[in-house]
């Protein structure tokens, strides 16, 4: 049986443990980068251009599947908060799954459009599907159910399989 030994300096150890944690820190870096651009690259190809009029407004939701009222049931000016707080940090999280991120607006009054969708899949309830806009560019939003408890999405349509 034969043993080999090595000695190694601790300096020469903490050199390649912080070259181990450097080369983590920017693996994760662009493994982040990589996830923002296909999340930018999908916002892209789902909303046109400009969203100024309503029809802009119904013809970027119809790109989802959704079929809507044709007048919001509310549109007013929202101010996007400043300060992070659990509940913006969720919301926020949902608009990043899309492509979004309602940071880059913060402190900033946004218009915000409410539509009723009347081809919501498989259910009773009434659903609601919300643009954020700032300069006739879709920011955020989601669909969501305005009962208590209820579901709050994305706006991809969800799949209607029953199993």
């Amino acid at each position: 049986m034969m043993i080999m030994t090595a000695k190694v300096s601790r300096g020469k150890l903490a050199v390649i443990a912080l070259l181990l944690v450097a080369a983590v820190l920017v693996l994760a870096f662009l493994l982040r980068s990589a996830k923002k651009e296909s999340a930018a690259e999908s916002q892209e190809q789902a909303a046109p251009s400009e969203v100024r009029t309503n029809e802009d407004r119904i013809t970027f939701l119809s790109g989802f599947g959704w079929e809507v009222a044709p007048d919001p049931v509310q549109s007013q000016q929202v101010r996007i908060p400043t300060e992070l707080s659990d509940v913006f940090d969720r919301y926020n999280q949902l608009q990043l799954s899309q492509g979004y991120d309602l940071s880059d607006y913060a402190g900033q009054s946004v218009e915000r459009y409410v539509y009723e969708i009347t081809n919501y899949p498989s259910s009773g309830e009434t659903f609601y599907a919300t643009l954020l806009v700032s300069g006739g560019q879709v920011i955020g939003g989601d669909v969501s159910s305005q009962t208590q408890g209820g579901v709050m999405h994305g706006f991809q349509m969800p799949s209607t399989t029953k199993g």
